[in-house]
């Protein structure tokens, strides 16, 4: 989304009460893309009106389709896909493939199909029941921005292709019917952008503006159907890989192997993740694996969600790696697949080896990075970075090295012995890092949250400690012995970790607290005025459910003692109570993120319901169902009922996944999808929570009957 498409957008939706002005929204619709074993590639959204549109610029570097539009042109008539109805729209299987069906005013279906392959998407379209004297036209208004620009770009009109490009990004387009009319279209000048009244795209060449048609991103091109069917395929390069010459013969590749239903659903089975038939909930599993390949880079790292928020109008956004939803997304992985066997091993060892790779001199990690190149990306919590002076923590989150930490440790048996020796010189570097940030009391020191909106000793920041230490604590028989220090030291911070999580007890409301308060606390929430330095904030945290999984993983290297079980179980009790949410006569229900949330509410009194804080609760129940479990305590049962109730709630079929594949960050009351769609982080505890659901109702085999001798 470039400015004139941000200030169109601004001026439909300034005043609307769940539409945020100025966003490309993708809470609608569905993505094709890279998947980990196609290698590199695009990701593409296709709207529910068919229009297909770039979002994969953090993980390619590439920016492609800008703005897009398809409709049917027949005796004269355009309807426009937009303007009609979108009778259904869905994944072929368990795969990438988009199918789209329109409705047109006069009853007629149009199907669209759309696949990523690599660098290029093929958007094939079939009319029903017309023969060709009555066809006539797929018309596509497509808007490119090479190199991330709307200015500057030119067009080169080639026979049988159209070339855009700025700088290094080269944009072609091309059909298998070849093109009626292609040219390009003038951009909105100053003074329509300024007009009050949004800007319907395509424009008419404007007169006195002929060369600007030549020096525009925007195409207007009609393609003829042949036998009731046309495909047009856009492809995205970068000039010092790909040649003009070789460009234009991979077109043809495409079109000449693509330009069919069946040969696109063949290529996209070829792409889709392997899952074993007889997984229960294999659908599940797959389609969560879909989602996070989408989101993937071919260096394993993910950005959070496609960027919907271009200029950050309303949030910071988030088409980048952050090491705290890229780690326990990493580890969420790992369990399943040890479980489900889903032959992930170049998942993890890709992942590890980025982690190794963007460690910091310091043994930290930094706020975020690009996922295509592993390089230092736009952030606000990199203090720790600068150089000369105290180290300022304020601006810093602890989390994300300690969710690194955890997943490193964790996944040593699975990595090469090579990767695996560099892994713990990683391990040990970081348990620097994690020391130097626990301050002597055992809690980490005031940094930001995990939400990002707040400074404080948060206990959800000291519960990924504990984990974290817990796992190098445990990974002793799988460390090299250059790294063999590492489990006992380790296991001593973990114990102090453990202990002073008693100072954020809050015993009237029997929880954790969310946070000791900080001197630089700054969140200028009018309600904590009360509140002095050191004191506890009381609210509860759905990040505080991480606590849950952090003591299974203390319970294999300490002792959880019966006192602070029972403090787990009121924890997580009160906390999914408290935050649950149950809008009246809306079909929608689920956790809040923390006690007086605002954030992106619009129009709506009272905290959204999140996805990730949602699953995060059936994670948390599932886990302390394992933990009971494991002392025969009957209250296994309640938190192992309460983990599938709220788990149903973001499966497929679920009221907070209301497209049925892909999980948006967070609904209003009424339902309405917001902000970035899907967001990986409740994708992998969906499947995460599945395997431990899956272990949990396992039965338990009986041991071998010795043979009388």
């Amino acid at each position: 989304m470039k400015l004139r498409d941000a200030l169109d957008d601004f001026k439909r939706h300034e005043s609307h009460e769940k539409l945020f002005p100025g966003e490309r929204r993708t809470t609608t619709g569905r993505f094709s893309g890279y998947t980990p074993a196609a290698g590199a590639g695009r990701l593409v959204h296709v709207g529910r009106d068919g229009s297909p549109r770039d979002f994969g610029s953090p993980l390619t570097g590439r920016h492609g389709l800008d703005v897009a539009r398809l409709g049917v042109r027949r005796d004269g008539a355009l309807r426009w896909f937009d303007e009609c109805e979108t009778s259904s729209q869905c994944y072929r299987g368990e795969t990438t493939l988009v199918v789209t069906e329109h409705r047109l005013p006069d009853g007629e279906t149009v199907t669209q199909y759309d696949l990523t392959l690599g660098q290029a998407h093929v958007t094939h379209v079939e009319r029903e029941g017309r023969d060709d004297s009555a066809a006539g036209e797929l018309v596509a208004f497509l808007g490119f921005a090479p190199d991330g620009r709307d200015t500057g770009v030119s067009q080169l009109h080639h026979a049988d292709a159209v070339e855009l490009y700025h700088d290094a990004e080269h944009d072609y387009a091309a059909s298998a019917t070849g093109f009626e009319t292609a040219r390009g279209c003038v951009p909105a000048d100053f003074e329509r952008l300024l007009d009050d009244e949004p800007v319907e795209r395509p424009l008419a060449e404007a007169d006195g503006r002929r060369e600007e048609s030549s020096l525009s991103g925007d195409l207007f091109c009609e393609l003829p159907f042949e036998d009731g069917a046309t495909t047009l395929v856009t492809l995205l390069t970068d000039a010092s890989e790909t040649d003009r010459a070789a460009a234009l013969d991979l077109l043809d590749a495409v079109l000449a192997e693509y330009a069919d239903p069946d040969a696109l659903a063949r290529a996209a089975a070829e792409r889709a993740p392997e899952v074993p038939d007889d997984l229960p909930d294999g659908d599940v599993v797959a389609a969560d694996l879909r989602a996070l390949g989408l989101l993937s880079a071919p260096t394993g790292l993910r950005i959070a969600g496609p960027e919907f928020d271009p200029y950050y109008a309303h949030s910071g956004g988030y088409g980048y790696t952050w090491f705290r939803d890229d780690a326990e997304i990493s580890r969420f992985l790992l369990r399943a697949d040890r479980r489900f066997d889903l032959g992930l091993d170049d998942w993890h060892a890709r992942s590890a080896e980025s982690y190794c790779e963007t460690q910091l001199a310091d043994g930290t990690w930094p706020h975020r990075v690009w996922p295509r190149n592993r390089t230092l990306a736009p952030g606000w919590a990199n203090s720790h970075l600068s150089v000369g002076g105290d180290t300022d923590y304020s601006e810093y989150q602890a989390d994300q090295t300690a969710s690194v930490v955890a997943f490193l440790a964790d996944a040593l048996p699975e990595l090469d012995a090579d990767l695996a020796d560099r892994t713990a010189g990683t391990l040990a570097d970081a348990l620097d890092g994690l020391d130097r940030t626990l301050e002597p009391d055992g809690l980490p020191v005031a940094c930001q949250n995990a939400w990002e909106d707040a400074t404080g000793r948060f206990v959800h920041t000291a519960a990924t400690f504990l984990e974290a230490y817990a796992a190098v604590a445990a990974a002793g028989a799988d460390l090299p012995e250059s790294a063999a220090d590492l489990p006992d030291r380790a296991a001593e911070q973990a114990d102090r970790v453990y202990e002073a999580l008693d100072d954020l007890w809050v015993p009237e409301r029997g929880i954790y607290g969310y946070r000791l308060v900080a001197e630089t606390d700054d969140d200028g929430d009018g309600s904590l005025d009360r509140l002095e330095p050191g004191d506890i904030d009381t609210r509860c945290d759905s990040g505080s459910l991480a606590l849950a999984s952090a003591h299974v993983a203390y319970a294999r290297v300490g002792e959880v003692d019966d006192r602070r079980l029972d403090r787990l179980v009121s924890h997580v009790s009160t906390v999914v109570d408290e935050l649950h949410r149950d809008p009246p006569e809306s079909s929608v229900r689920g956790l809040a993120r923390y006690e007086g949330d605002d954030w992106r509410a619009r129009s709506q009194d009272g905290e959204k319901i999140w996805t990730v804080s949602t699953a995060w609760g059936a994670f948390a129940c599932a886990n302390l169902a394992t933990l009971l479990d494991d002392r025969g305590d009957r209250r296994a049962e309640e938190f192992a009922a309460t983990a599938r109730d709220l788990l149903g709630l973001v499966l497929p079929d679920g009221a907070l996944c209301p497209n049925g594949a892909l999980l948006p960050e967070q609904v209003f009351d009424d339902g309405t999808p917001d902000s970035a769609t899907p967001l990986g982080w409740p994708h992998a505890l969906r499947t995460t929570t599945l395997s431990l659901l899956d272990q949990h109702d396992a039965p338990v085999e009986e041991p071998a009957a010795v043979p009388e001798e």
